[in-house]
């Protein structure tokens, strides 16, 4: 395990920077900042919870990077862990960077009193993440912490194998519909679409688990 994080040190050290980064930009702003910032939105773009000016900007970072951290570890204790594509856990890898970075964006100017469609910008970000994932799960190999992990497709590789590409498909193309839709700030179309590639993925695998069982009966 040590080898594999020392192969992956740089990107781990260089995702860390990016996700303390909005420390750095509170810090700069902290004079400027309300004693409660607001960290949580409803649907209607406004705000719906406030935390203290410190947590948000010292917390929230932590936080992210002790999630991180945990992410990292948990992936490379994986038993499967050698049959992780680089590519794949690159990928891993920055998601959570672009996550911290992105309630920085978000959450520091609606302290200052700017308007941001919050919803706009967190479909817009749940579509790219749908669109790049999908890229990369026909490249992702059975594992316990990356993939599509259901009992019969680590059970099966031929069966993760048909489902990762499937799924690759469908998040790809479910990823720019969700982009495209994104104006509309709908919640139910989101959480339709998202409930479609989760289920069409399971239901296929399970399909396949089912008629090769039958067959060797």
């Amino acid at each position: 395990m040590i080898l594999m994080i020392k192969k992956h040190i740089k990107t781990i050290i260089i995702t860390s920077i990016l996700i303390l980064a909005p420390m750095l930009v509170g810090i700069i702003l902290w004079d400027k900042l309300p004693a409660q910032v607001p960290t949580h939105f409803g649907v209607n773009n406004q705000p719906d919870s406030y935390s203290s000016k410190a947590f948000a900007v010292f917390g929230i970072p932590f936080l992210m990077l002790a999630l991180h951290i945990v992410c990292v570890f948990a992936t490379k204790l994986d038993p499967k862990m050698k049959g992780i594509n680089d590519k794949v856990f690159t990928l891993v890898l920055y998601i959570i960077p672009a996550v911290s970075l992105l309630i920085c964006a978000v959450i520091y100017p609606v302290a200052l009193g700017k308007e941001i469609r919050v919803g706009l910008i967190a479909i817009l970000f749940m579509g790219l993440i749908f669109t790049v994932t999908g890229n990369y799960l026909p490249k992702c190999k059975p594992s316990y912490t990356v993939g599509i992990k259901l009992p019969w497709t680590l059970e099966d590789s031929e069966n993760w194998n048909k489902t990762h590409a499937l799924a690759g498909k469908l998040w790809f193309a479910g990823g720019l519909i969700i982009i495209a839709t994104s104006f509309l700030e709908s919640p139910v179309i989101f959480f339709t679409i998202t409930a479609a590639l989760v289920l069409v993925p399971t239901v296929y695998s399970f399909t396949l688990y089912k008629n090769k069982r039958d067959k060797t009966e």
